[in-house]
């Protein structure tokens, strides 16, 4: 009886979570609530299985056998969708364009709230961006940059299937010495490479753009880097870091060869398995793969 109080707790607390998260699109709630629900799922059909006296088996040992039936099933959900992805038109490196529709900033006050820090805090709006992902879905992203145009800090609008909009940061500076400096908390995985003079630091966890800020400072001033301004618009400059990426993991094998993938897909199969591990980490451990 005690087993069948703690799975009817964790379903009513998972309701709670996914409410909570349809307003706040946190990853920590998301998280939470992934646990939550493999939990349940694995006392769950271990206690229906005990009741009904369908298997003859100690009660934990069905508990580590749904388990593992979970940990299977979404891991050939997640299979099935990088290959459909793979095979898909929709690109991996998307070219931005100016948006001009005036959408680009969601009316929310949480949203608002990190538009007027933005503007407290000295940085001024360059320029806001969209990218065709597919079916009509684009990608919205306001560029911000301080007054020395050395620091620039994207803004990622990402839709939610349940209608709520994911709000992520990307903060960059260029050095003297030509490398790139990247702190950003994207939860969506890349698992790709980057070039060498790029330094990449994604923590998901910090959903704060402050204390984002206050990190990104601390690598620039650990690495006695000395930030310059950045060359071109940033319309420019991100699909020029998307053709970039796009040719240095065809080159690393990341990437099937352009010629080749119409009859393979986009992603070869180590890709894939990248892709697969750092998707497991991001829903389950709040953490990307480590860049540097």
């Amino acid at each position: 009886m005690e087993i069948q109080y703690f799975i009817l707790a964790a379903i009513l607390l998972s309701l709670v979570l996914v409410q909570l998260n349809q307003r706040y699109a946190s990853p920590a709630l998301a998280i939470a609530d992934r646990w939550l629900r493999w939990l349940v799922f694995a006392f769950g059909a271990a206690e229906f299985c005990r009741n009904l006296e369908l298997v003859d088996r100690p009660y934990w040992v069905l508990v580590a056998t749904f388990f593992l039936l979970w940990f299977l099933g979404e891991t050939l959900y997640n299979w099935l969708a990088i290959s459909a992805l793979s095979v898909s038109p929709l690109p991996l490196f998307p070219r931005y364009a100016i948006n001009s529709s005036g959408e680009e900033w969601p009316v929310q006050p949480r949203l608002l709230k990190v538009r007027e820090w933005l503007r407290a805090q000295g940085f001024r709006q360059t320029q806001a961006l969209k990218a065709e992902v597919g079916g009509g879905l684009y990608l919205r992203v306001s560029v911000y940059q301080d007054a020395a145009a050395t620091l620039r800090v994207q803004i990622t609008f990402l839709p939610q299937g349940n209608g709520t909009i994911g709000l992520c940061y990307t903060l960059t500076s260029l050095t003297a010495g030509g490398a790139r400096y990247v702190t950003d908390n994207l939860i969506v995985p890349f698992a790709g490479f980057y070039p060498e003079n790029w330094f990449v630091e994604r923590r998901p966890w910090n959903r704060s753009l402050p204390r984002l800020l206050v990190r990104h400072r601390a690598r620039l001033a650990a690495a006695k880097a000395t930030s310059v301004s950045f060359p071109s618009e940033p319309l420019a400059d991100l699909n020029a870091s998307q053709g970039e990426l796009d040719r240095l993991n065809t080159e690393l094998g990341f990437l099937h060869p352009h010629p080749e993938r119409e009859d393979f897909g986009k992603i070869t199969h180590e890709g894939r398995y990248r892709v697969w591990k750092e998707i497991w980490m991001l829903n389950y451990l709040g953490r990307a793969q480590r860049y540097e």
